[in-house]
């Protein structure tokens, strides 16, 4: 079975661990703008979210490269291969979340760090968890979207 990113919103403290180590992890400095996790504070629904690529079945990212610089590997993840990619930034626009990003030199996303995500690992309150793919966990998923989708209506 496969292995997919939990995200539990409730139980995220704010701390933005994720986003200092994920960027040390793909650029070797503590940079939140080299992040492929960004954590999002909503004030309204009184909690924090860290946001990353759900690495996505049909990935309208992988679809718009015009040169097939993005693959999925074994673990899944969407790769971005620097070495093919031309910068056109499509896939940036492509994304229907946003979880695509620009560093100024290079498009990258969450890579899922070869199948031990840093984020999931160092995470101190456990609201990013990399486990085993199980109907509850699309469940909590889809719960989690529908929760946006009526915080997001109501400030539209």
């Amino acid at each position: 079975m496969s292995k997919t990113m939990v995200l539990k919103p409730e139980k995220c403290l704010s701390c933005r661990t994720c986003e200092l180590i994920c960027s040390f992890h793909r650029a070797e400095e503590f940079n939140p703008q080299k992040s492929a996790v960004s954590v999002i504070s909503y004030d309204k629904a009184m909690l924090s979210v860290p946001i990353m690529c759900t690495q996505c079945e049909e990935a309208s990212c992988m679809k718009v490269c015009p040169v097939n610089a993005i693959y999925k590997d074994e673990t899944g993840a969407k790769i971005v291969d620097q070495k093919k990619c031309i910068v056109c930034k499509m896939c940036i626009s492509a994304c229907p979340l946003g979880n695509m990003a620009f560093d100024g030199k290079a498009v990258f996303k969450c890579d899922l760090c070869g199948g031990d995500p840093q984020c999931a690992k160092y995470c101190p309150s456990g609201a990013i968890e990399y486990k085993e793919a199980n109907p509850s966990s699309l469940i909590k998923r889809k719960d989690l979207a529908e929760r946006f989708k009526d915080v997001f209506g109501e400030e539209a």
